[in-house]
């Protein structure tokens, strides 16, 4: 019996958002918070360590793919 694997590939923006929409709707997190991180990763985006964040992610997601 043999299985085909469909890859799915779905940004890390859109899982992230998917994340912080639970966690605020669960009670986890408040609203006020979330829009500081919010912020904070918008304004980390245009700084120098923007490349070195988006290199860590690659990797990490290349990591998670191999497993």
């Amino acid at each position: 019996m043999e299985f085909s694997v469909m890859v799915v590939s779905i940004p890390l923006a859109l899982l992230l958002l998917i994340a912080v929409i639970l966690l605020v709707r669960g009670g986890f997190v408040r609203i006020g918070p979330a829009t500081a991180c919010a912020l904070f990763g918008f304004f980390t985006a245009s700084t120098g360590i923007a490349p070195l964040l988006t290199d860590a992610a690659d990797a990490i997601t290349r990591m998670i793919s191999a497993l």
